[in-house]
């Protein structure tokens, strides 16, 4: 706590110097608002009022019906109508002689106006003043009422509740109330952010907030999932936190890191010398540490615009790879129920025409056929596939190829057992999945695209052959169709073949290829494959 001689702090000095300020603007504001809505809205009424009255005086039907006892009740229910169209207290028509012909209360009509005030518009000038009638006090405004021919016959007095009035403007000053709450709101918010904002730009925190945020700083650094190293201008350590310790030690550099952390070698490798000398930031980096792979990103630290430091954080890509490859499986699963999906509502439609044109023989026929197809192509690809995963997964990619005009079949021989291990049978997709693409991407353009797959399983060991009748690959890039980013169909390709290689390193397989220029390509996998009926 403060002592009482203590001086204010900087924060609350400007938070209450700001509030007071507002305070004030906004009790001046008030008060020259209040004094306005009020004039103002008295005078809307008025020029609501009269607006109906000049409305009413030019009407042809209220000249005609003032002198003619027959159009009486027409005019009563005309009158009516208007007054309660305008949310008006009332609505009198009277003769010269002052009588009422209109009013709300029907027992008032054919007696005397009451007020007074209507003296003046029997005498042809317009009157504006506040009452006391038979429906209480009001503000009325009454207006002489002349024939065609010019000649006053009477006037019209129209009146507006005094305490409706009233109710407006005492509904514009709890409108200022709120309006005074809601900126001295955000004036105090405001303040607090000002204060907060100069005492950071100072430099002004308090002890008790510095050690606040350096414990938070610290559980933030064992939280994130990312290694961190941060190096001072010498290129000297400042800070590491435990997940770039895991990383390091798991990779034997730690020792080495921290005993040599002065020295020149370990800032080349994670290039923060070369971020200390130009400044400039390095993206998405990938070094050696011991046959791993890291992911770094390392950029300048500046105050008032000099380099005086580096931070570099960095995680292990194999956890990024898996991801990836898990992504790239679940992408081919969704494209197969897209297309099972897809030739089912084809088929559904066909039925339903039929069943429209009553072509019942034919629907029978078609029916048949597709039962038979499912039992010919459908039930053999699940005799010889046992994996479910794996034999969906194929029937999806045929269902997709004849989309394509692609002619894709497990040759007769084939056996596939149901894996083991579900983290195989994934991986087994993704390596599927990426040749078959790459198959098809090669088929484009020729008279009659075929590929054909055989699985071939013996003494716990998987033989897949993908075999196509393309164009073949260049024996020139050949050696290179595995590497990170190859492809000759433009950018942003050459990642399939490359998932395909990890996957199987993964595994402890192995794929070769090969390919003639006009005679296909043929890639053969091979990996270990443990199979359920083995282990029953």
């Amino acid at each position: 706590m403060l002592k009482q001689n203590s001086p204010l702090k900087l924060r609350t000095t400007i938070t209450l110097l700001v509030c007071s300020v507002i305070a004030l603007v906004l009790f001046v504001v008030q008060s020259v608002y209040l004094t306005q809505s009020t004039e103002q809205t008295r005078l809307c009424l008025e020029e609501k009022a009269k607006a109906v009255l000049h409305t009413l005086t030019v009407a042809p039907f209220v000249m005609e019906a003032l002198n003619n006892e027959h159009q009486q009740a027409a005019l009563e229910d005309y009158i009516e109508q208007v007054r309660k169209q305008n949310s008006l207290l009332f609505i009198v028509v009277m003769d010269m002689q002052g009588i009422r012909h209109t009013h709300p209360d029907v027992t008032r009509i054919g007696k005397h106006f009451i007020g007074g005030d209507e003296e003046r518009a029997l005498h042809g000038q317009e009157s504006v003043s506040e009452a006391r009638g038979t429906l209480g006090p009001s503000l009325r405004i009454i207006t002489p009422l002349y024939d065609q021919h010019h000649q006053q016959i009477g006037a019209i007095a129209v009146g507006i509740a005094t305490n409706k009035v009233e109710e407006i403007i005492a509904t514009n000053r709890m409108f200022t109330y709120w309006a005074i709450v809601f900126g001295g709101l955000i004036g105090t918010i405001g303040a607090v952010l000002l204060a907060h904002q100069i005492k950071k730009i100072m430099f002004g925190m308090e002890p008790s907030e510095i050690a606040s945020l350096l414990e938070e700083r610290n559980a933030m650094l064992k939280s994130i999932k990312e290694g961190i190293i941060a190096v001072n201008a010498n290129a000297q350590i400042t800070l590491i936190n435990d997940e770039a310790k895991r990383l390091l030690r798991q990779n034997g550099e730690l020792e080495n890191l921290l005993l040599a952390q002065s020295s020149k070698h370990w800032p080349a490798m994670l290039h923060l010398r070369q971020v200390l000398e130009t400044g400039l930031s390095r993206q998405d980096e990938e070094i050696e540490f011991n046959g791993s792979t890291l992911l770094t990103n390392s950029v300048p630290v500046r105050v008032n615009g000099q380099v005086t430091g580096a931070v570099v954080t960095f995680r292990d890509k194999t956890e990024i790879t898996q991801l990836l490859q898990r992504l790239n499986g679940i992408s081919h699963y969704a494209e197969a129920l897209r297309v099972q999906a897809h030739e089912f509502m084809n088929k559904l439609h066909v039925i339903l025409g039929m069943v429209n044109i009553k072509a019942y023989d034919q629907l029978e026929n078609y029916i048949m056929d597709t039962a038979n197809y499912y039992h010919a192509e459908v039930g053999s690809l699940i005799r010889q596939i046992k994996d479910p995963v794996i034999a969906g997964f194929i029937l999806g990619k045929m269902n997709r190829g004849r989309e394509m005009g692609v002619d894709i079949s497990v040759t007769p021989a084939s056996y596939l057992p149901e894996s083991a291990q579900s983290e195989v049978t994934h991986e087994l997709v993704t390596v599927l999945g990426n040749l078959l693409e790459n198959a098809m991407d090669a088929l484009d353009g020729d008279d009659s695209p075929t590929i054909v797959l055989t699985f071939d399983h013996d003494n716990e060991r998987l033989r897949c052959t993908v075999c196509d009748n393309g164009k073949g690959i260049d024996p020139a890039v050949l050696p290179h169709i595995f590497e990170h980013g190859f492809s000759t169909k433009g950018t942003r390709r050459g990642i399939g073949l490359f998932l395909v290689k990890q996957s199987l390193e993964k595994l402890g397989g192995s794929i070769e290829c090969q390919s003639k220029p006009g005679e296909g390509t043929r890639f053969i996998v091979s990996l270990p494959y443990a199979s359920k009926e083995n282990t029953l």
